[in-house]
């Protein structure tokens, strides 16, 4: 069980590997109070008075809590991440990391542009941490490289990948969970 688990491991591409490894550790870390959220997550006060530049990259690795959203989010990310860079970023490991550069510059921008508009900034202030923004995505991006693959939704129905950013939203709001950091990808 070990070897199928390590050499599982092994089998991911590096971005994947590497972008999979440091969230369950910064994740489990915090879990353990070994680090603190509060140096992790996006404070642009910080960023820019004190220089703590860190923040900018820490708040893409921190999922909160341990619990079973995180596990799905390891799930999507460990998927989809690693199709997308195996399949429609294969050969191209440079491009698949200034494409997820760039999605996470993005998300970033439209936090603390969107926390300086009256009257939706108090939203934007409650954004502390894009992971799973991110994540959400490598989600997203996938399903419109391959829009017509059937997929299942926990056995439930059938739909296409196309919809599968639509199905990920119903059922967070199913579990009670925020969708606002995931509306951001779908809407830039």
């Amino acid at each position: 069980m070990a070897q199928a688990v390590e050499e599982w491991y092994r089998q991911m591409p590096i971005i994947t590997r590497s972008y999979l490894t440091a969230a369950v550790v910064t994740t489990v870390g915090c879990t353990l109070d070994i680090i603190s959220p509060y140096h992790l997550y996006l404070n642009p006060k910080l960023v820019v008075q004190h220089y703590e530049i860190w923040r900018l990259v820490t708040n893409f690795l921190y999922f909160r809590k341990m619990d079973l959203d995180f596990l799905f989010h390891m799930f999507f990310l460990a998927r989809y991440c690693k199709l997308l860079e195996e399949n429609s970023f294969r050969g191209r490991t440079a491009d698949f990391f200034y494409m997820l550069l760039f999605g996470a510059t993005v998300l970033t921008g439209i936090v603390l542009i969107g926390g300086m508009i009256p009257y939706i900034s108090e939203t934007f202030a409650r954004i502390l941490f894009l992971s799973n923004s991110l994540t959400f995505m490598m989600v997203y991006v996938w399903s419109k490289h391959n829009p017509f693959i059937h997929m299942s939704f926990l056995g439930l129905f059938t739909f296409t990948a196309a919809y599968l950013p639509w199905v990920l939203l119903g059922f967070s709001i199913l579990v009670g969970s925020s969708t606002w950091v995931d509306l951001l990808v779908c809407f830039f």
